[in-house]
C-alpha cells in the first residue's frame, strides 16, 4: 500500500471514529426515531447532522488547501498546522466541558448544531495533516512550472481545493455510516436503557487523538 492510499484509508477511519462518538449526534437520531416511532426518522436525523459535519470539515480544510498554494511555505504550513492540532488536543484534554449553548437543540437546527459541535471539538483540525499530505506538493508544481507562474497557481488552487472537498466528503460519508449503524442498533435492538447504562464518553480519547494527529503532522513536516 502506498502513502496516498494509506492517507485516504486514514480519512475513512477517522470518519468512522467520529461517527461512533456520541458527541457527533447519533443519540439524537435514536431519540428522534423513538419519539416518532419510525425507523425512517433515525435516517432522516442523520442527514442534517451529516450536512453540518461536512460544512465544519470544509470550512477548516479549504483554507489550509489554499495556503498550500505557496509551495515555498509548504514545510512551515505543515509545521504550523500540526502544531495547531497538537495544541488544540492539549486544550481538549484540559478543558472537557461541552459548550452550554449546544445543550438545547431544535429539530430545525440539527445541521447548525452539528456544524458547531464538530467545530468545537476540533473535528476538522484532526483531518488537516492528512489533507495536506494529499495536496499537490513542490515537485508536482515544478513539473508544470514551464507554463507560467499564474497557471501553476491556478492548477494548485483547483487541485488542492478539490482535494479538501473530497476529504471532507469521504470523511463525512464514513461518519454518517458509522453513526447510522450505531443509532440503528440502539433504536432497533438495545433501546434507551442501553444509553442510560452505558454512555460512551470519548472525550479523553478524542483529546489524545488530536494530540497524536498533531504530533504526526509535525513529525511528517520535519
Amino acid at each position: 500500500m502506498n502513502a496516498t492510499a494509506a492517507l485516504w484509508l486514514t480519512v475513512v477511519a477517522v470518519g468512522l471514529y467520529h461517527g461512533l462518538n456520541p458527541a457527533m449526534g447519533w443519540p439524537l437520531a435514536v431519540a428522534n426515531g423513538m419519539t416518532k416511532q419510525r425507523a425512517s426518522a433515525v435516517v432522516a436525523t442523520l442527514l442534517p447532522l451529516g450536512g453540518g459535519h461536512f460544512m465544519a470539515m470544509a470550512v477548516v480544510l479549504i483554507p489550509f488547501a489554499w495556503l498550500s498554494w505557496y509551495v515555498e511555505w509548504s514545510r512551515t504550513i505543515r509545521l504550523g498546522a500540526g502544531g495547531l492540532v497538537l495544541l488544540f488536543g492539549i486544550f481538549k484534554l484540559v478543558q472537557r466541558r461541552h459548550p452550554r449553548a449546544l445543550a438545547r437543540i431544535r429539530p430545525t437546527q440539527l445541521a447548525w448544531w452539528s456544524f458547531l459541535m464538530a467545530t468545537a471539538h476540533g473535528a476538522g483540525l484532526m483531518l488537516v495533516p492528512l489533507m495536506l499530505g494529499l495536496c499537490v506538493t513542490a515537485p508536482a508544481a515544478e513539473a508544470i512550472s514551464d507554463v507560467g507562474h499564474a497557471t501553476v497557481m491556478n492548477y494548485l488552487a483547483q487541485s488542492n481545493a478539490a482535494t479538501a472537498v473530497a476529504v471532507a466528503a469521504l470523511h463525512t460519508l464514513a461518519m454518517m455510516l458509522a453513526g447510522l449503524s450505531m443509532a440503528w442498533t440502539v433504536y432497533r435492538y438495545l433501546g434507551l436503557p442501553f444509553l442510560r447504562r452505558v454512555w460512551l464518553n470519548l472525550d479523553l480519547v478524542w483529546g489524545w487523538s488530536l494530540v497524536i494527529a498533531g504530533a504526526a503532522g509535525v513529525g511528517m513536516a520535519l
